[in-house]
C-alpha cells in the first residue's frame, strides 16, 4: 500500500474537491477534446460512415406528454369516451395508478389540423411547431420498458433503466470530442422543476467523467466557481494555477495516472471560460426581433402554479433555446434542455396548455433560426419524452373529483426529430384506433438510439466501450436503424 503521509492526502482531497468545482467543469470539455489516455476511446474516436449531424439538441420535456392531446389524433379514442376497456386488453397490464376496475376511456378536448405540404397533423397547443412540419418526422410508433419516471429516463438517455450507464450525450462526446476550445462539449439548461431523473439523465456513466453533461445555471453565474472571488486579481490566479500544476505534475511522475494528466489539462480550460461563459450567456449582440421571436421578452401567464409552473419558466426555457443556438454556433456538441414536469395525472387540459404554450414559441423558433443560419442541416433537434399517456382517464382512490388526467403509458408514444440528416416531411408509424399500441413499423427506445448513432456517423453495433470485461454498448438490448428517417 502506498503511504505518502498526512500532506499528500490533504492534497488529494483538495485536488478532489477542485475538480467538483471549476476543474470539474473545465476537465469535462478539456478530455473530451484531446482524448487523452484511454485505447478504447482511440478505436472508436473516428466515425465509422460520412456524418451528417455534428451537433444536437434535446429537448426533454421529463415527465411524459400526452401523445393523444400533441401528436397522435384519435376520432375514435373520442367516440368511445366513458367505455371500458376489454379486461382481455387489460388483464396482463400493469399500471402506475390506474384501478382497471373502474377505468374508462377518455377523449381528448383537443383540436388537430394539419400544417405543411407534407399535411402532418399536430394539435392546436402546437400551432408554431405545426408550422415547421416540413423539417419535422414525426414518430407516432415509440415504445419502451419501463412504465415509472426515473427508471424510463433512464432508458431514455442511457438505453436501459439502470443506473451507471453512459447518457446518449457522453457517448457521442466519447465518439466525436468537442470541436469547442472554451466551453465544454456536453451541455445541460433546465427551466421549471427539476426532472426525477436529475444527473442520472446526463451522467457519463463508466465512462471518463470528462464525457459527463455540465449542468449550466440559470442567472449571471452559469457555471459555479468560475469567477474569481473578490481580491484574487489575474496574476495572483496565475500563481496559484501554477502552484497547482507543479503539484500534478509532481504527482503525476509518482502515480502515473492519467487522470491527473486530465487534471493539468482542466485548469487551462477553465482559465478560457472565465471570459467564453459571460460572453454565451450574454444576449446584448441579439436583435430585438431575434428575442421576441423566441419568446424571452414575452409575459408569463398570470396562472403558472402547474407542475412545470413559476415566477420565470417562459423566459428560462425561451432563453435557453436561443443559448442551445449560440452553444452549437460555438461548437458544443450536445445540448440537453430540460423542462418538467409533464406528468399530467389529473387537470391535463390547463397544465398540458400551460407547459406546450412555453415550448411551441421557442422551439418552433430554434428550429427557424438553426435552418436560416445554415445550422439545422448539420444540426439534430430532437423533442422526446420518457414514454406516452393512457388512453384511460387516471381514477387513483381518493382523485375520484379531480380534473382529467392520464397515467403512464410505455406502450405507445410520440417523439419528433428535425434536421441533422432526418428526412422531414414524415409520419413514421401507427398506433392503433385508441393509441394504445403500434401497429405499424414499432421503434424501441434502443431502435431511436440506433438512428441517431447513425446520423452521427457511428455504426450503434462498433461503438463501445471497455468496461468490466466487456464491450459495453448504448444499444447494449439491441436496437435497429430507421433508415426510412434518415435523409
Amino acid at each position: 500500500m502506498n503511504n505518502d503521509g498526512p500532506w499528500s492526502a490533504s492534497r488529494r482531497s483538495f485536488f478532489t474537491s477542485s475538480a467538483s468545482g471549476l476543474g470539474g467543469v473545465a476537465l469535462a470539455s478539456m478530455l473530451a477534446r484531446e482524448g487523452q489516455g484511454d485505447q478504447a476511446r482511440e478505436k472508436s474516436r473516428a466515425p465509422h460512415f460520412p456524418p451528417q449531424a455534428k451537433n444536437c439538441i434535446f429537448v426533454l420535456p421529463a415527465g411524459a406528454p400526452s401523445h393523444l392531446d400533441l401528436f397522435d389524433p384519435k376520432p375514435k379514442l373520442n367516440e368511445l369516451h366513458g367505455q371500458p376497456l376489454p379486461e382481455s386488453l387489460t388483464k396482463n397490464v400493469r399500471f402506475a395508478f390506474i384501478r382497471k376496475d373502474s377505468a374508462v376511456l377518455a377523449g381528448s378536448v383537443r383540436r388537430f389540423r394539419k400544417y405543411g405540404e407534407c399535411g402532418t397533423e399536430f394539435s392546436d397547443l402546437l400551432p408554431r411547431i405545426g408550422s415547421c412540419a416540413d423539417d419535422i418526422a414525426l414518430v407516432r410508433s415509440m415504445h419502451t420498458d419501463a412504465f415509472n419516471h426515473h427508471p424510463a429516463q433512464l432508458m431514455l438517455n442511457s438505453g436501459i433503466a439502470r443506473f451507471g450507464r453512459p447518457s446518449m450525450g457522453s457517448w457521442l462526446l466519447y465518439g466525436l470530442g468537442s470541436e469547442s476550445d472554451n466551453l465544454p462539449g456536453y451541455v445541460v439548461l433546465t427551466a421549471g422543476r427539476g426532472s426525477s431523473g436529475g444527473v442520472s439523465n446526463w451522467t457519463s456513466g463508466f465512462l471518463p467523467s470528462n464525457y459527463e453533461g455540465v449542468l449550466f445555471r440559470n442567472g449571471q453565474e452559469p457555471v459555479l466557481n468560475l469567477q474569481n472571488p473578490p481580491g484574487v486579481d489575474e496574476h495572483l490566479q496565475s500563481l496559484g494555477l501554477d502552484a497547482i500544476q507543479k503539484l500534478n505534475t509532481h504527482r503525476l511522475k509518482v502515480q502515473q495516472d492519467s487522470e491527473i494528466a486530465s487534471r493539468i489539462a482542466s485548469y487551462e480550460l477553465a482559465f478560457r471560460m472565465q471570459s467564453a461563459a459571460p460572453e454565451l450567456i450574454d444576449l446584448s449582440g441579439e436583435s430585438q426581433k431575434t428575442l421576441e421571436a423566441y419568446g424571452v421578452t414575452r409575459s408569463e401567464p398570470e396562472k403558472r402554479n402547474f407542475r412545470g409552473g413559476g415566477p420565470d419558466v417562459y423566459r428560462q426555457f425561451a432563453t435557453n433555446c436561443l443559448l442551445a443556438r449560440r452553444m452549437v454556433e460555438r461548437g458544443v456538441r450536445f445540448v440537453t434542455l430540460v423542462h418538467a414536469s409533464w406528468d399530467h395525472h389529473s387537470n391535463i387540459d390547463e397544465e398540458l396548455s400551460y407547459n406546450a404554450g412555453m415550448a411551441d414559441q421557442p422551439v418552433a423558433a430554434l428550429l427557424r433560426d438553426l435552418k436560416q443560419r445554415g445550422l439545422l442541416e448539420t444540426t439534430l433537434v430532437v423533442f422526446a419524452g420518457e414514454f406516452g399517456r393512457t388512453p384511460l382517464a387516471e381514477n387513483r382512490a381518493g382523485r375520484e373529483n379531480s380534473k382529467m388526467g392520464r397515467d403512464h403509458h410505455p406502450f405507445a408514444f410520440s417523439v419528433w426529430m428535425a434536421g441533422g440528416g432526418i428526412r422531414g416531411g414524415q409520419v413514421y408509424g401507427k398506433t392503433d384506433e385508441i393509441g394504445w399500441a403500434p401497429i405499424e413499423d414499432k421503434v424501441h427506445m434502443n431502435d431511436f438510439h440506433a438512428t441517431i448513432l447513425r446520423l452521427f456517423g457511428f455504426d450503434h453495433h462498433r461503438l463501445a466501450y471497455r468496461y468490466n470485461g466487456l464491450n459495453v454498448r448504448l444499444t447494449d438490448q439491441g436496437g435497429k436503424v430507421i433508415d426510412s428517417l434518415i435523409s
